[in-house]
């Protein structure tokens, strides 16, 4: 099923029809050391992630936060609001074609021709 995949370049979509969400750098990595979700998200940071609708593109998932020094969104300790700025953290997509990555006939195809070649270039001629 994986190789099929990989031989055809499936489409993607999220399992209740709505977004999926493409994590940015801004997010970081998952505590389990996956892909972050925008629930995880909000627990760890104590942030809340706002929806923006963009026509052309991909919609977003913002904070409003700072970016610290590894870029990853954070909330700033500033009572003034000094270094807020709107933050994307996740990409969000209806849906997402994979790229095809194998082309499993064409390279059957170029080792069936390659056989009687690689037999006779191995053959080994006995004599007694």
């Amino acid at each position: 099923m994986i190789v099929g995949a990989h031989d055809t370049g499936p489409l993607i979509r999220s399992k209740s029809g709505f977004w999926l969400t493409i994590p940015t750098p801004a997010a970081g990595k998952s505590t389990r050391g996956g892909r972050i979700t925008p629930l995880e998200w909000e627990r760890r940071t104590s942030l809340r992630l706002r929806f923006v609708y963009r026509r052309t593109g991909p919609s977003l998932l913002v904070a409003e936060g700072r970016l610290n020094t590894k870029g990853r969104a954070v909330a700033s300790r500033s009572k003034t609001g000094r270094g807020l700025t709107t933050v994307p953290i996740f990409l969000l997509v209806p849906q997402v074609r994979l790229p095809k990555r194998l082309d499993l006939a064409r390279d059957a195809e170029r080792m069936r021709d390659a056989v009687p070649g690689l037999i006779v270039a191995n053959w080994v001629e006995t004599r007694l």
